[in-house]
């Protein structure tokens, strides 16, 4: 089967902003028929207006991914408005990185719910619909962050690296019916740092960011690319970085 976007069912986790946004916009101008969920429901609406009016099909929620409840209203939303989803982006993902001495607790936590278990809440809720429909695509943004920590990001890491590895564990219990996708950017321009709490490292973060990163818009061509494929063809993980970054 030829790869295209055009009438596909794409439901987009983190939406409201950054490379999710993107994301949305970039498969709107293919075609896709969107789902969008994100806690900042008002930025949904929103880009769902924008998106309307360049005439997409625009469905969306306001979605905490820490709540399985939310994700299977997500996946619900698709199935109801659209008849199926062929692909669940989970894109939310949080970054307060601080070192361990600093015993920052309630964030390990958050990161940890949303950058791990929001991963599987999602799969829990569109698992099943896959199997039923007998196709479907998972594609998870991760982080280069899952290959190598630094002092100061080790819990975010550590939340990355397993990200990666649930996600390559479900590519290897999916079948064959069943695409599943790891897209781990490196250093981009979104407002992530900002949740940073140190004042003098989130400056210096985003200095770096300011002089090196990589534009949502390019995370979100790789994550079109790996979706616009043929059906037998799974693009298991892609890993982009700003070629400035070590």
């Amino acid at each position: 089967m030829a790869g295209t976007l055009e009438q596909k069912v794409v439901a987009v986790t983190g939406a409201s902003s950054g490379i999710g946004a993107s994301t949305a916009r970039l498969l709107a101008r293919s075609g896709a028929r969107l789902v969008l969920g994100a806690r900042r429901e008002d930025r949904l609406a929103e880009l769902a207006e924008e998106l309307r009016g360049a005439g997409a099909e625009v469905a969306y929620r306001a979605v905490d991914v820490r709540r399985r409840t939310d994700l299977a209203a997500l996946v619900e939303l698709a199935g109801s408005r659209f008849g199926r989803l062929d692909v669940l982006i989970g894109n939310a993902g949080i970054g307060p990185i601080s070192e361990l001495d600093e015993l920052r607790v309630d964030d390990w936590d958050a990161m940890v719910d949303i950058n791990l278990k929001g991963l599987m809440y999602g799969v829990a809720a569109a698992l099943p619909v896959f199997r039923r429909q007998g196709r479907g695509q998972f594609v998870h943004t991760v982080s280069t962050a899952a290959y190598k920590t630094v002092p100061g990001q080790v819990v975010y890491s550590a939340t990355k690296a397993a990200a990666r590895t649930f996600t390559e564990g479900l590519r290897q219990e999916a079948g064959p019916s069943i695409r599943v996708t790891i897209v781990s950017p490196g250093f981009v321009g979104t407002d992530f740092l900002e949740s940073v709490p140190d004042a003098d490292l989130r400056r210096k973060m985003l200095e770096m960011r300011d002089r090196i990163a990589l534009t949502p818009d390019a995370v979100a061509r790789a994550i079109s690319f790996a979706v616009e494929q043929p059906d037998e063809v799974d693009i298991n993980e892609i890993v982009l970085r700003p070629t400035a970054q070590a």
